[in-house]
């Protein structure tokens, strides 16, 4: 018997040693493992925190305009903007041991599967706010062992990488609180119409308990079951020391007001400038669609609110909403480039074809401008003459041309540049254009920013090569600005869901037009409101000359198919543009006069309460003198018409109109004698 013992001790060692070494080859795997792990994790990196949020657009004045979601809201807040007793309220009933643990709590883990083993079934959960947070990041919700073993291994990388701050932050913004609301700040504007920021605790203790099932314990499909998770919230805080009993009594009897509305539902401002804003970021910044649409972006730009309702109210006004006639308008502060309305069409639901960006279409007389600058460039000035006849050319090749005037009228005499641009007048348009060399207009057209293709044709002079209202209206800032080129701005600043700044324009100035010719053509194109410039025909702006209460330049342009008005204040340019998609041809008076009827209006009610500024000439470099407008001559006192011209320092007129000399009695001055200056408080107005 004692050997027998003997033996059996024996025996029962051998058994504990192989269970020792067993233990302790399992213990070296599970350390191997671990490690393994941990250097995969290390390995691996910081796992990137980036989720699907809206992007926000933003208008001039900081105003919200506007957002992408795709039918989830999502807003990035910092941890410092969101309530503390949201925060507290979170921690306190999905993770109490949050900032103790490293990613698992494995007390709960027991203490949940040992609730599951006595229900024969899953009962309680385990998640730490880590392993929540990497669930909503990057994994689907199914509860494969493939996806948990994923989870753990994101788990993992999230603590190793990220401070508890940072999870906490990250989590509060990605889970989901029902009805579309995906985080604490969309959340909290959803249900209570305020900031996360200014949660109370009765607000915060109701949020915080939707998580566990929005279609359970969301206030607006049943109060009662929210009540409940409530009143279990503010236990838990006052067990967890975040509050006291009273608080929490007094939290609990709090009668909350639900809103349930998302606050930028029904913001759509712009619809036409906001896609415009989104092929900016997407071709100029460089952002892929995904970032421009999910990548909670902080869009600010240069969309004046005020103007846009301007234009858009202008355009209801005048054009017939049954009429298939189109409308596009681009309006710029000729100083920076800066669009401050955009209007695309007359219903973006119906065509969502942007035509102050996209369209390309014949401009017509607008383009004159341009056309004489380049003469001025040449020599040319206000008071340079050329007969206005029906003419045809004849060119070597044996083609003939012959352009027309409006309704064909013409002056079948000598009339100045400063009176053709006022009644557009096209035959010293073309005999302009044939002067300098059809390569002239299409050189300065570039130098003007315009980027589509002119052929080196006769009738480019009357604008028969297709532009962009956008680019037009561009190309007049020059003028306004005295010759800075500037582009168009949609976008003044950019951030990332972090508020860290990923684009910010940058100022920029180049002189490109010599600023005394371009004061003397705003000049000019002032006189196309001025009826001491009527001659043969009256100036083109005579129609909507009564509706200006300020100092305006600007040329209206016509073809077949195509309707312009451009002009400009020293504060405001804007180029408006009505035709039809099909080109088809614009018959009725009505529809012909769209264009400078909704310019007119616009700028008056754009510009309203705004200062009254006149254009003010250079320092240096032009020189201003009363002339004869019929003849472009130096004006005496006789001439029935005089008319305070500028022109570049040296080109101005030095023979005097002697058409209107009472019987010889009285003569021009005398060869250097003082002319007499224009009063200062004819300044005010410029074609006084």
């Amino acid at each position: 018997m004692e050997i027998m013992t003997d033996h059996g001790f024996r025996k029962t060692i051998k058994i504990f040693r192989a269970i020792f070494f067993i233990s302790l080859i399992g213990m070296v795997c599970m350390a191997i493992v671990l490690i393994g792990i941990l250097t995969y994790a290390k390995i691996q990196g910081a796992p990137p925190l980036a989720v699907p949020q809206s992007t926000l657009y933003f208008a001039d004045n900081g105003t919200l305009m506007g957002e992408s979601n795709s039918g989830q809201k999502r807003y990035w807040a910092k941890l410092d903007d969101i309530s503390p007793d949201l925060v507290n309220a979170t921690i306190s009933i999905e993770d109490k041991s949050f900032f103790n643990h490293h990613g698992f709590d494995y007390k709960r883990i027991a203490g949940a599967v040992m609730a599951d083993i006595r229900a024969f079934a899953k009962v309680q959960g385990a998640s730490t706010i880590t392993q929540q947070y990497a669930r909503n990041l990057f994994l689907e919700h199914d509860k494969t062992w493939n996806r948990k073993i994923h989870e753990a291994l994101y788990t993992i990388r999230l603590e190793m990488n990220y401070s508890k701050n940072d999870i906490l932050e990250g989590y509060l913004n990605t889970i989901y609180y029902g009805n579309g609301a995906y985080g604490a700040e969309a959340a909290s504007q959803f249900y209570f119409g305020k900031k996360a920021s200014e949660l109370s605790l009765a607000e915060a203790s109701m949020l915080a308990g939707i998580p566990k099932g929005p279609g359970l314990y969301s206030p607006l499909v049943s109060l009662e079951n929210a009540k409940k998770r409530q009143l279990m919230i503010l236990h838990s805080m006052e067990k967890n020391g975040y509050i006291t009993k009273k608080q929490a009594a007094t939290a609990a009897k709090q009668k909350l007001v639900f809103t349930g509305v998302h606050t930028t539902q029904k913001v759509k401002v712009a619809p036409y400038f906001q896609d415009a804003v989104k092929n900016a970021l997407k071709n100029q910044l460089h952002l892929d669609e995904r970032t421009i649409a999910l990548g909670g972006l902080k869009v600010y730009t240069t969309l004046n609110l005020e103007a846009q309702k301007a234009a858009e109210e202008q355009i209801k006004r005048y054009v017939s909403s049954s009429s298939d006639i189109q409308v596009a308008l681009v309006a710029m502060d000729p100083k920076n480039g800066f669009v401050k309305a955009m209007v695309g069409g007359k219903d973006y639901e119906k065509s969502p074809f942007n035509r102050s960006v996209q369209a390309v279409r014949q401009p017509g007389s607008t383009i004159k401008p341009l056309l004489y600058y380049a003469a001025l460039e040449q020599g040319f000035t206000p008071s340079s003459m050329m007969r206005s006849e029906y003419t045809t050319f004849h060119f070597d090749d044996g083609s003939d041309y012959t352009p027309h005037n409006f309704n064909n009228k013409y002056a079948n005499g000598e009339i100045t540049l400063a009176q053709a641009l006022a009644v557009s007048d096209n035959i010293y348009a073309v005999k302009t254009h044939l002067f300098l060399g059809e390569g002239a207009l299409t050189e300065t057209a570039k130098k003007f920013g315009l980027s589509t293709k002119m052929a080196q044709v006769p009738s480019l002079a009357l604008g028969t090569s297709g532009v962009r209202v956008i680019e037009m209206a561009s190309a007049y800032s020059m003028f306004a600005n005295g010759g800075n080129r500037v582009y168009p701005t949609l976008i003044t600043r950019v951030e990332d869901y972090h508020g860290k700044v990923i684009f910010e324009r940058k100022k920029e100035s180049e002189k490109v037009l010599d600023p005394a010719k371009a004061f003397v053509m705003t000049h000019m194109l002032t006189g196309v409101f001025d009826p001491k410039l009527n001659g043969y025909a009256k100036v083109t702006g005579s129609t909507i000359v009564n509706d200006m209460t300020r100092p305006y330049a600007g040329k209206s342009g016509s073809t077949e198919t195509d309707s312009w008005m451009i002009g400009y204040s020293p504060q405001l340019v804007a180029a408006v543009w009505a035709g039809y998609d099909v080109s088809n041809p614009i018959e009725l008076p009505a529809e012909k006069s769209y264009a400078k009827n909704i310019w007119a209006h616009f700028m008056e009610d754009a510009l309203k309460g705004k200062p009254v500024k006149s254009f003010k000439p250079p320092k240096e470099g032009v020189v201003g003198v009363y002339v004869n407008p019929a003849n472009g001559k130096l004006a005496t006192e006789d001439c029935p018409v005089r008319r305070y011209t500028y022109f570049v320092a040296g080109t101005e007129p030095t023979e005097y109109c002697t058409e209107h000399l009472r019987n010889g009695a009285d003569k021009p001055p005398a060869k250097g004698e003082k002319k007499v200056k224009k009063p200062w408080y004819k300044w005010i107005f410029l074609w006084d």
